[in-house]
């Protein structure tokens, strides 16, 4: 079950633990974070994690932040992360069903707002960015990750194994003409094994371009390139 107006995400809503060896490979060095923590300082602030999922980064934030929000359409998904802060002892935090679309929060409620890997993928998303506007403080920062189609291996896989998305330089021009800013992050994948590896590789990719790019690729490191967009408002 999930909230009315939902974009589905086939690969963490289908295979909720696999995904969960995803965000433990990514950004093996902190890379991204770093470049997040230049963009925007949270400490002592409201953090907003659209599109939270599990619920993964949600104790990150809120080890500085004054309070860390997860929104979530996923029902199932939200019922973990609300057990990954109980379990963790996370007591100012908290998860709410909801989408980018329509954020179950005040208006100017919010300082910093994480997007990783939801919704905001360029052409399309101008409701969820209006949204962002409604909740975010005036000085307040939105991050949005997510993938960089025209550079690294992940790169290349992400752009053959889905060429109906619009080109790389399409979706720059769509947030670079909206005020964002653009930071480029060599983030990586390192996992623990070669089983992990490639079982994340084909909850993201159809079954035979998986197996395509898991023949031609050794080891269990891949360097992966992410666009961080990021606009104060």
């Amino acid at each position: 079950m999930h909230v009315r107006g939902a974009i589905p995400s086939p690969n963490i809503w289908n295979h909720t633990a696999t995904y969960e060896l995803e965000n433990r490979a990514a950004d093996p060095d902190g890379r991204l974070w770093a470049a997040m923590r230049a963009r925007a300082d949270w400490t002592d602030k409201v953090v907003l994690d659209l599109g939270c999922g599990s619920g993964f980064h949600l104790p990150a934030f809120a080890g500085t932040a004054a309070r860390a929000v997860g929104v979530e359409p996923h029902t199932g998904l939200v019922r973990l992360a609300q057990r990954r802060l109980r379990s963790r002892k996370v007591d100012n935090a908290e998860v709410l069903r909801g989408t980018a679309q329509e954020i179950p929060l005040p208006d100017a409620s919010v300082d910093v707002v994480h997007v990783r890997w939801a919704y905001f993928f360029g052409p399309g998303c101008e409701p969820g960015l209006v949204e962002l506007d409604r909740v975010l403080r005036r000085g307040g920062v939105a991050l949005i990750i997510d993938n960089d189609g025209s550079r690294s291996t992940f790169g290349d896989w992400f752009r053959r194994g889905y060429p109906h998305l619009p080109a790389p330089e399409a979706i720059e021009r769509f947030w670079s003409i909206r005020g964002w800013t653009l930071d480029q992050v060599d983030m990586g994948w390192r996992f623990e094994s070669r089983a992990d590896l490639e079982a994340v590789v084909r909850i993201e990719f159809t079954p035979d371009f998986a197996d395509e790019v898991l023949r031609a690729h050794q080891g269990v490191e891949v360097d992966y390139a992410v666009n961080l967009w990021s606009r104060t408002f």
